[in-house]
Formats: structure tokens, sequence, C-alpha cells
């Protein structure tokens, strides 16, 4: 009887625990910095994935509550603030927004972080397989090249995708140009002939494995792939990146947000956020914790790109109605 009340104690104590929620991208949070959570607020955290900022507003839309952070990419918190789906944060609750980079603060919309706080920034580039593919040229051009047909990858992310494109050409990845729109879906079904598919997430393991062997993918993810397997090389093409700045924001629906600003604000803590972006192999914009990684992160290329291409780099833009050219396009792709 003591050995089933005290099953019954701990299950209880199990079911006051408070759990956050939270939704994200593969692999953005270290396990560790998840645990010392855990373990300094008594709680559990929760975290599912979504594999695009179109995805989960699309998942948000169509009625998923529960959540209490999110990640989504700057266009993207454009769209929901303008539909009223976040939550105001409460800057007294988040002492650690004095570490975000305020040069940072100056690309995004949010600028004051009423709504979101910069979390990593992100570049969409190319990496290859060394043992296959020998002095590639850095350029979007290489996914037009024969040695890599039906053994390479694009994302499945119709701005992305439309944006690497566009660069190739030497347009603005957020133009509302149609010729150069139409100049950039002839470039992609020319990239689509030489494509074993459109894809999000096994380009990391299809890469390492030699599956694949030239892939379009995130700079994060790529940098983990290659710190294991030195067969992989990152290249940033010349013709510049699509940057993006990825933020935590709290929806008006979330149950936990006292928890919520205390997870946004742990993560904003310069020493977890120095082994988070290490972890991960973001960049993470806290000025206090750039100061306690290793020299040789911040000189990966897939971490710092130079500066040349950083000043023909641009982040991926709300365009509003606009929009719809983006998507017949992309069905005209995908079909």
């Amino acid at each position: 009887m003591k050995a089933l009340l005290l099953l019954f104690a701990c299950a209880a104590t199990l079911n006051a625990r408070e759990t956050l929620h939270i939704f994200t991208w593969a692999d953005y949070v270290s396990p560790r910095c998840i645990e010392s959570f855990e373990e300094k607020h008594d709680c559990r955290v929760v975290i599912d994935t979504f594999d695009s900022n179109e995805s989960l507003y699309a998942k948000l839309k169509a009625g998923a509550t529960g959540y209490d952070v999110l990640f989504p990419t700057s266009y993207m918190i454009q769209v929901m603030n303008q539909e009223g789906m976040l939550y105001p944060l409460d800057h007294s609750k988040l002492p650690n927004l004095k570490n975000i980079d305020s040069a940072v603060l100056d690309k995004v919309m949010d600028k004051n972080m009423a709504q979101s706080v910069p979390y990593t920034l992100a570049y969409g580039v190319i990496a290859y397989r060394k043992d296959k593919i020998t002095t590639p040229k850095p350029s979007w051009g290489l996914f037009e090249n024969p040695v890599a047909a039906q053994r390479m990858t694009l994302f499945d992310d119709m701005r992305e995708t439309i944006g690497a494109a566009l660069k190739s050409l030497g347009y603005s990845i957020n133009t509302r140009n149609d010729n150069e729109l139409a100049a950039a879906q002839a470039v992609l079904l020319r990239w689509k002939k030489n494509a074993a598919k459109f894809d999000n997430e096994g380009y990391k393991s299809g890469l390492d494995s030699g599956e694949f062997i030239l892939v379009h993918g995130y700079s994060g993810d790529l940098f983990q792939v290659a710190q294991e397997n030195d067969k992989i090389g990152i290249l940033i093409p010349e013709e510049g990146v699509t940057m993006g700045c990825d933020e935590m924001v709290i929806p008006k629906s979330a149950p936990q947000k006292e928890l919520a600003h205390a997870f946004i604000n742990h993560l904003l803590d310069a020493e977890i956020a120095a082994e988070n972006m290490q972890w991960m192999g973001y960049l993470c914009p806290n000025t206090e914790a750039l100061k306690k990684v290793s020299p040789e992160f911040l000189q990966n290329p897939a971490v710092s790109i130079p500066e040349a291409i950083r000043a023909k780099s641009e982040v991926i833009q709300d365009l509003g109605p606009d929009l719809a050219k983006y998507s017949k396009v992309w069905d005209i792709v995908k079909q």
C-alpha cells in the first residue's frame, strides 16, 4: 500500500510540473540548454518542429494552440503581427535583452522588440562533397553543373529557392518585377532537371552519406554536418545569399506566458547563448555571448560570411499581395 501511495505521489508531482511547449526548427536549441532550463524552473520542455515558415503559419491558422514560444523568421513575424497573433513582450521579465546586438536590430522590423527578439542569423548557402566535386566555383550557377545531375537537392521553400535564382541573376530576392520573376522561373526549371528532389531535412543526412553531392541548405545545418565529416565543404555564392533572422515570439494563445518569458531570457544569457550557438552552428546576435565563443567558430564561413558577399545579401521581406507572384512561379516549378 505504501509503495502504491508513493507511486501516486510521484505521478501527482510529475503532473503538477509546468510544461513549456516550443514550436521551432529542427536541431535549433542545444539539449544542454533545455536541460538547464528544466532544472532551474522545475518544468518540462516539449519541442515540436516545422520545416518552413509557411507550414508554421498554416498550422497556427488552422487552429493549432498550446504553443508557448515560436521561432519564425522576421518576414513571417510581420504577417503574424499584422494579424494580431502575437503577445506583447514584458521587458521587465527579459533583463538579458541588453545582450542583443543593436546592429541586428537595425535590420529587423521590430526594432524595439515589442513582440519579437532576434535569436539567430542564418544564410541559405551551398554545400558539396569534396570527394566528388573538385574546385567548384562559389556560385549559384553550380546547380547547373551536370556532374551533380540527380544527386543534388534544392530547398523545398518558395522564398529561399526563388530567392537563390533571383540572386544568381543579380536581382533582389524581394523583387516585384514580373520580368525578373519570369527569368528566375526559367533558371529554376533548369536547376530542377539536375535535382533529385526539393528537400528541407533529408539533405543533411544525404550529403553526409554521399547520396547527395551538392545541396542547398541552411548555414547552421551544414555547419553541423561539416563538423562531423571532413569530406563536406561549404560555399557562400559570390552573387549574394538570403539572410534570415529567426526570432523568438510568444503567441497570444500561449498557456504559459510567464514560463515563455523565462525561457527567452534563458536563451539570451551570455553563457547559455555561447554554448547554444556553438552546438547548433548559427550565429546568435548576442554581444556578450560572442565574447565567449571560440575563434574557430567565428572563422567558419557558415557562421561569418565575407563582408563583400554580405553587402550583396538581403533579408526576406513580407511582400503583401505581391507574394501571389511568387506562388505562381513556385507552382509552375513544382508541378
